[in-house]
Formats: structure tokens, sequence, C-alpha cells
């Protein structure tokens, strides 16, 4: 099985070869069409800015090769949100696999909570889980989580998260999924999520 991230200009890769390891996965990085087509899996990590990571990918057509892709791809943290339709970081258009837009935290007036600063950095419970990227993992699982914007919850929503709204941590859309926690930070249940992705 050949395992692929893509390479971008967003960070946090590192962490995810690593966690790959820990499975006994050797993951190649690359920005290179024919290796991104031939992989059995795609791995879409970043932390970073959603504007310069979208010129990126358009600057190099891997926006054109990400949307193209019939194999399972899981996109981490950024990769989610750049799979949506559109960001309110940097106001960018997005890739547009799942027809959601990004939208910003903003404090509830009123309700000053110290423990819901902006950005969401630390542990938060992930629930109402569906689809096999969740399978043997329970529910109200704890998942590490670093973000200062979410996606709502839709249709293509498989898990929930709750910090100052509800909102979803995973996506699913056909063959794309899609997580805003870190699953290569998130202990032996990330680890399991990416186990139970590289079995699809």
């Amino acid at each position: 099985m050949k395992t692929v991230i893509i390479k971008y200009s967003a960070g946090n890769i590192r962490s995810v070869i690593f966690a790959l390891e820990r499975l006994g996965v050797q993951a190649t990085v690359t920005d290179n069409k024919e290796e991104l087509l031939a992989a059995d899996k795609v791995i879409f990590p970043g932390v970073g800015e959603a504007s310069s990571a979208m010129a990126y990918l358009r600057q190099h057509k891997l926006d054109e090769l990400i949307v193209s892709l019939k194999q399972p791809v899981l996109g981490i943290c950024l990769g989610m949100q750049l799979l949506c339709d559109f960001s309110e970081e940097g106001n960018t258009a997005c890739l547009g696999i799942f027809k959601k837009r990004v939208k910003r935290f903003h404090p509830i007036e009123g309700k000053e909570n110290p423990e819901q600063k902006i950005p969401q950095i630390g542990w938060n419970n992930v629930y109402e889980l569906k689809s096999e990227l969740f399978k043997d993992i329970p529910e109200s699982t704890f998942m590490y989580f670093v973000h200062g914007y979410y996606v709502e919850k839709g249709e293509d929503t498989i898990a929930v998260t709750n910090y100052i709204q509800e909102y979803s941590s995973a996506l699913r859309k056909n063959n794309f999924f899609a997580a805003q926690f870190h699953p290569e930070k998130s202990g032996t249940a990330g680890q399991k999520l990416l186990e139970n992705f590289l079995k699809m």
C-alpha cells in the first residue's frame, strides 16, 4: 500500500509522518502529480493560513489535482478547511469538495468564558460519530485541536464538537474524509483513526 502526504506550504507534516511510522507505514511526501494519482491513500494535512495555502496550491496546480482524486483522501485541520467552499480567513475561495463555509470563532456577547479563548488549543471531545473512520473509537473521545476557524454542521458531518457552539469536527463526502482535530497528536484514539483510514 502506498500512502502519500501532499507537500505544500502548510506545516505539521513531520508529526503526521511520525504517527504513520508508529503504525508501520512509510509515507511519501510529494507534490508530484503522478505519485499522488498512483497512491492508495492520500493525506492532506496542514497548519497555516488559508489564503496563502490556496495560492500555493493554485500556483502548483494542486487544486485541480486534489479535487480529481478517486482514492481515500484525509484532510487534517487546515487541510479539512481547504476542502470546503470558502474560508473567512483571508476571504478565500477553497477547493469546494464540501459545500460549507469556514467561519471564524466569535465569543458569545455577555458570556465571557476564559476557557473559550480563540483559537481553541487543547483537548476536546468528539461525539455523534459516524462512518468507518471512527470504528472502535468510543463516543465522546477526546482529540487534540488547534484552530480559530470552524465548519458548521451539515449533511456531510460525521463528528461534532462543542466550543463556543457546536460545529463539525469531522466530515465525509464520497472518498474525501476530513478532521478538524489532529489525529497525529491525539494519542491512542488518533492513532486508531489513522489506522481506520489506512484500512479503507
